[in-house]
């Protein structure tokens, strides 16, 4: 193949090693892919100075730097996501530019392939120029998750659970803010503070689960305490929250106890399959449901429904996809944000609710508000930047940067989105009344401005 390849290359491309590193990538992208890399949505801007400029934008096309010639190292080996997450959280590639603007142009890359040929070609291309770092393999970054089975085990759980957790809960208190909370927040208006808007988000919540004074109440992967804190405060609950994150669980409790809610609520490092106390008269889970896995998601409702009181009260909040079927292979998200990370089109956690006895009573997307929030975080890193690498690297700091713009854009685009999906256990009635506003269904969130 590679004599092939070579002798195409002799014929086709006559390759000089004095020529820059723009006219062999320009003349070799329109080689590859079918040429659908002829004309590219970026510039290129290469470690010698030269450039590849976007024949359609010109001087209006994001710049993108390769600033080594490991980028290309990692995109031959993985020429897909985890090539570029790669290069892109090493360092290897940057750009000057609004990073959004940059992903705005990735759905010009939907469907495209390389051929084993392809990257043939464009390693044949590299070594023309002089460049033998294309045969060594770039060092993986370290704080890449490794493949898991997805067997979703409890010890398996825990590992990956640790990996995007047990960061350091300072790195995590400069992007979520004062509120600590890690999940979508709800907004009356763009104006609103990502403070306001998370306060709002639990208040919302409490509405639905129709929290009273004494409810006893479950929060599974109940991060930093928020949710609970905030029904406690407000709603006169006790509570019991569960998750896999020593840290977590360190910074949660403090929190209660700075709160004076230590007689109330307590918070576990434990799996919620290892949950046996119950009964509880309500339960939440806010942006958990997302590592539980296909798998498994059958004994998670289940689990629910034995935890839960007849006639007792489950809200489930957690990112699903919009199409039926998920991304091959290996992701960026999965290798580096979320390691057990699974996303299901809302009806496989409503049929699994359905099938464990939980009667689904409410069902409401709130994908608009997810890029304010995630907009709120990444400028909270940007401002916070130095710090962020400081306690904990520069590669998770880049990495994070991607992750929060890129999923911003994602759920803009209606590429993933966010659902409540709220769930009575039978056995005895539920308690929620007949109009739908009066259960705190509504659209319209409600300022908490003291405790009840």
């Amino acid at each position: 193949m590679i004599g092939v390849a070579d002798s195409r290359l002799e014929s086709e491309r006559p390759w000089s090693r004095d020529r820059d590193h723009a006219s062999m990538t320009r003349s070799t992208l329109g080689a590859v892919a079918g040429g659908r890399l002829r004309s590219l949505p970026v510039t290129l801007r290469f470690w010698d100075g030269s450039t590849v400029v976007s024949e359609d934008l010109g001087a209006g096309a994001p710049v993108v730097s390769v600033d080594s010639p490991q980028a290309l190292a990692y995109l031959l080996r993985e020429p897909n996501q985890l090539g570029l997450a790669r290069a892109w959280v090493t360092g290897a590639v940057d750009t000057d530019d609004d990073l959004e603007q940059v992903l705005r142009a990735r759905s010009s890359f939907d469907g495209l392939r390389l051929s084993a040929v392809d990257r043939v070609r464009l390693g044949w291309a590299g070594l023309r120029a002089g460049n033998s770092a294309f045969l060594r393999r770039p060092p993986i970054p370290p704080i890449e998750a490794a493949r898991r089975a997805g067997r979703h085990s409890p010890g398996e759980d825990r590992r990956a659970v640790r990996h995007h957790y047990d960061v350091s809960n300072d790195f995590y208190r400069l992007i979520l803010g004062p509120s600590m909370t890690y999940s979508r927040a709800y907004f009356a208006s763009p104006a609103d503070t990502l403070e306001t808007a998370q306060e709002q988000k639990h208040e919302l919540v409490s509405r639905k689960l129709q929290l009273v004074a004494g409810d006893r109440l479950l929060d599974i992967g109940c991060g930093w305490g928020s949710m609970l804190i905030h029904a406690a405060t407000h709603h006169g609950v006790r509570g019991v929250g569960v998750t896999l994150s020593e840290p977590q669980a360190e910074l949660a409790r403090e929190r209660i106890r700075e709160a004076g809610l230590s007689k109330r609520l307590e918070v576990r490092v434990a799996d919620y399959r290892e949950i046996r106390d119950g009964p509880f008269d309500k339960a939440v889970s806010v942006g958990m449901y997302e590592h539980v896995g296909a798998s498994q998601l059958s004994r998670y409702a289940g689990t629910v429904r034995r935890l839960l009181r007849p006639g007792g009260l489950f809200l489930n909040h957690g990112i699903a996809r919009l199409m039926s079927t998920g991304p091959r292979g290996d992701t960026f998200i999965s290798r580096y944000i979320f390691p057990d990370g699974e996303l299901h089109p809302v009806a496989a956690i409503i049929e699994a609710m359905q099938n464990a006895g939980l009667e689904v009573r409410d069902v409401e997307s709130l994908r608009e508000h997810y890029p304010l929030t995630l907009r709120r975080w990444a400028a909270n890193l940007k401002a916070h930047r130095a710090e962020a690498i400081a306690t904990s690297s520069s590669e998770r700091e880049r990495a994070w940067r991607l992750y929060m713009l890129g999923s911003a854009q994602a759920f803009e685009a209606g590429e993933i989105t966010v659902y409540q999906v709220l769930a009575a256990r039978d056995g005895a009635p539920h308690g929620l009344p007949l109009q739908r506003g009066d259960a705190g269904l509504n659209r319209s969130p409600v300022v908490v401005t003291a405790a009840l």
